[in-house]
């Protein structure tokens, strides 16, 4: 087998008499160029005959590695990119080839607890289900691993080719790019791809547009990004502690939860800029620019969801009134989830003031849930109207809640909150979402040239996730272009950066709406998309 100068083979099985009770057992012969095998967290030692140094005492447990991968997804493309590297040409040049002199340590290799949940191209963090791309990623992320940009560029540039709206490969193509130039400078960002992959990919889109964007303006440094995963299982805090030790200057992510609040507390103690929903002020200025600030989270974090879920709840009452007059509502929500529960609560005051009744709340999180029953004891309570103010995590009982309304004697119209904004209710949904209006922070319009230019960049529509993404990166970039170390770049948020806004209005006064209708526009797979809901 052809083999690169300084990698190793791996197999799975220990050849030194060694036991290593960490690590996940026989795989395909994989090529390695760190110090463990990515597979299956075997130390290189392990692999070579009747050596008695390496010893599993004072290893990191790497077994976990083999978990991480297991839960991001790769396991189908490893075992047949094992079988492409027995059987391969070994034209892959050796690390010492390269003579960019970029040498700069990845910053997954300064992280022992969750280097699987973190890449900069050197691994594959999204599943790929197609055999032939899945192996030519493995193959890319190889060549970006040993430090071979040429290779690492040209395959990722074919995997781009083929497949425009993969926002991962995207990213670590321009990533190797600005690998290959020079020394960039590095952002993170920290997205949800173990649990929702659809919304990783809406917000990576947004990052990857500006990224290629910037590196194709600047004159001084490209722009390189660390896809995170935050689906960690040592969790988003211990990610945080990483990143913070890490080369990254900014951070762009993390959600509403507990857990990205803890996480948030961290960058800011440590003199971070980290971008979230919960950090970050846009507001609207002259002439189509927008002024992007980071907040405490301790001071403003709450303020900012509070003011949202408010202005959330006051549109959705406001069109559930008008679409259906004298509407008796029935309340869907999680209570496993404070966002929700937040959003029911703030429904149910806001309903009255616009004319409609509350005639139930259903909380789908309850044991033994049925939607069929649930629709049902639903309409026996009066109910014309149904809004689901679920998380995101409760898609699919929402499309359950859909198709069981779908076959009641008069079906109710459905409202929706912008967490079920998401391809997966418009195709496990499909005609049973037919009419379902959501509150969402951004919508478009056809004739909108930015939302115009994104979807021929990414062949489909885009959504709000996408737009505030960009828009993130193109602060946080300019930030740190503009002040080069971590403290001018927290400080520069922290004063505002005036930036060419794509997002609409962010003071969520009213928040837009969307409708699902019939059309060829959505999500691979469904016949439905989202349109603007304009006019009410």
């Amino acid at each position: 087998m052809a083999q690169s100068s300084g990698s190793w083979i791996c197999d799975g099985t220990p050849k030194n008499g060694q036991s290593y009770p960490n690590a996940s057992g026989a795989h395909p012969p994989y090529e390695n160029v760190g110090p463990d095998c990515v597979v299956c967290g075997l130390p290189r030692e392990a692999m070579s005959a009747g050596t008695t140094t390496g010893t599993s005492g004072g290893k990191f447990p790497v077994g976990l590695v083999a978990l991480l991968i297991v839960a991001a997804g790769l396991v189908a493309g490893i075992g047949y990119f094992g079988y492409r590297l027995v059987i391969g040409n070994g034209t892959t040049p050796p690390p010492s080839s390269v003579s960019n002199g970029n040498n700069r340590q990845l910053v997954s290799q300064t992280s022992s607890r969750n280097r699987a949940y973190i890449s900069q191209g050197e691994k594959i963090l999204i599943n790929e289900p197609n055999p032939q791309r899945a192996a030519l990623k493995q193959e890319a992320a190889l060549a970006f691993d040993q430090g071979n940009w040429p290779e690492a560029i040209a395959k990722y540039q074919e995997l781009v080719n083929a497949d425009p709206n993969d926002p991962e490969a995207r990213i670590y193509l321009n990533n190797a790019r600005a690998r290959q130039a020079g020394v960039p400078m590095t952002m993170a960002a920290v997205v949800p791809i173990g649990s929702s992959p659809d919304t990783a990919k809406e917000i990576l889109r947004g990052v990857a547009q500006h990224q290629e964007a910037f590196n194709a303006s600047s004159a001084n440094r490209a722009l390189e990004v660390a896809i995170v995963n935050e689906n960690s299982p040592n969790g988003v805090t211990s990610l945080a502690e990483d990143l913070i030790n890490s080369s990254v200057q900014g951070v762009l992510g993390h959600g509403a939860d507990a857990n990205s609040r803890a996480a948030l507390q961290q960058y800011e103690q440590a003199g971070m800029a980290a971008l979230s929903p919960l950090t970050t002020s846009v507001t609207p200025q002259n002439g189509g620019m927008v002024q992007v600030q980071t907040l405490s989270l301790s001071e403003k974090g709450q303020q900012l969801l509070e003011t949202y879920l408010d202005n959330a709840a006051n549109t959705l009452a406001e069109v559930t009134a008008k679409q259906v007059p004298n509407a008796k509502v029935a309340l869907f929500y999680n209570s496993d989830s404070p966002y929700s529960n937040d959003l029911k609560t703030k429904l149910a005051a806001a309903l009255p003031r616009f004319g409609a009744t509350v005639v139930q709340d259903i909380d789908v999180a309850a044991a033994g849930f049925n939607a069929n029953q649930a629709m049902t004891t639903a309409r026996q309570a009066g109910a014309n109207t149904a809004i689901f103010a679920m998380s995101r995590a409760r898609v699919n009982d929402a499309v359950a809640l859909a198709i069981a309304n779908q076959t009641q004697t008069t079906p109710v119209q459905l409202f929706g909150s912008d967490q079920l904004y998401t391809p997966d209710l418009l195709i496990k949904g499909d005609s049973a979402i037919n009419g379902m209006i959501l509150a969402v922070p951004w919508s478009t319009s056809p004739n909108d040239p930015f939302a115009q230019q994104a979807a021929q960049a990414w062949r489909g529509q885009i959504s709000w996730r996408t737009t505030t993404a960009y828009d993130a990166t193109q602060a946080l970039a300019r930030a740190m272009d503009q002040g080069g170390d971590r403290a001018a770049t927290q400080q520069l948020l922290r004063q505002g950066v005036q930036i060419q806004g794509q997002t609409a209005s962010r003071s969520f006064d009213h928040v837009p709406l969307v409708q699902a209708v019939p059309g060829s526009s959505g999500p691979r797979g469904s016949n439905y998309q989202f349109n603007a809901l304009t006019g009410i």
